[in-house]
């Protein structure tokens, strides 16, 4: 199948519209109290995130019945076809849970493995970004520009750490230290699709991050990648949504400088 404009522009608007409304959804049950359980020591599932990705799913489901799915709670694990809408229902979970007003959702079309199309929604600030490989990506109506910083001295970058900080060898405690002297500041936010969108918008310069996951990434790389920035895995080599390391930033000056800093050179 050859994907035309008009093919991306009803991925997007569809995608736009479910983000959109699964966030309604978070928003509406951000201040009450959640039942929480654990699919780790310390990786929490609400009955939100349940909500919000059997919604999701269902109008994907039922507008795209050929599509598959993958999604964080697992909906449509092992699935495979031409297309495949990958699902984070509420990235942020730990934030969420705690009443700390940083999460999102985010959704993302693959074409033939390669992410096309996302929208990921924060509904405390209602930001919705959204974009398609070729078309551009934007924040609400305005189109997304990456920082022309260079310097990493005076670079605001943001990481996060795995739910396994605690038992990993690789951690990214020392990489962390590292950027910390390195780099103007780093923020951990605890989202990192947001943390992607917002270097897509230029409020921040860089990002990185082990132990990803595809719905982490899969709309938000999109975002990047079409605002002008770079993404690679953290050697450096082509990123895919299934590797588990990231570096971006927005500009090969930037992420050159950064890749160094990680290195410890």
């Amino acid at each position: 199948m050859e994907l035309s404009k008009k093919h991306l522009d009803s991925f997007l608007k569809f995608a736009r519209e479910t983000a959109h409304q699964a966030g309604d959804i978070l928003k509406k049950n951000f201040s009450a109290t959640h039942r929480v359980t654990y699919k780790g020591r310390i990786d929490p599932v609400t009955e939100a995130d349940v909500r919000s990705e059997k919604f999701i799913t269902g109008r994907i489901r039922k507008a795209f019945p050929d599509h598959t799915l993958l999604a964080e709670e697992g909906t449509g694990a092992g699935e495979r076809s031409e297309f495949r809408w990958v699902i984070d229902p509420l990235d942020g979970t730990v934030n969420y849970a705690h009443g700390f007003p940083i999460y999102c959702v985010s959704i993302a079309l693959e074409y033939q493995g390669y992410p096309i199309v996302g929208a990921v929604y924060d509904p405390e600030r209602q930001e919705l970004f959204h974009g398609a490989r070729g078309l551009g990506a934007f924040l609400n109506k305005t189109r997304l520009k990456v920082s022309g910083e260079t310097a990493l001295e005076r670079a605001l970058l943001a990481t996060g750490f795995g739910y396994n900080v605690a038992t990993a060898r690789r951690n990214n405690l020392g990489y962390f230290a590292r950027m910390v002297k390195s780099a103007q500041a780093v923020r951990r936010p605890g989202s990192a699709a947001l943390d992607l969108c917002w270097l897509a918008a230029g409020r921040v310069d860089g990002f990185w991050e082990l132990y990803l996951h595809p719905w982490d990434t899969a709309a938000a790389v999109v975002f990047v990648e079409e605002a002008g920035g770079i993404v690679t895995q953290m050697n450096g080599r082509p990123y895919s949504i299934f590797h588990n390391s990231l570096l971006a930033a927005a500009n090969p000056v930037l992420h050159s400088a950064m890749r160094r800093a990680l290195a410890g050179k």
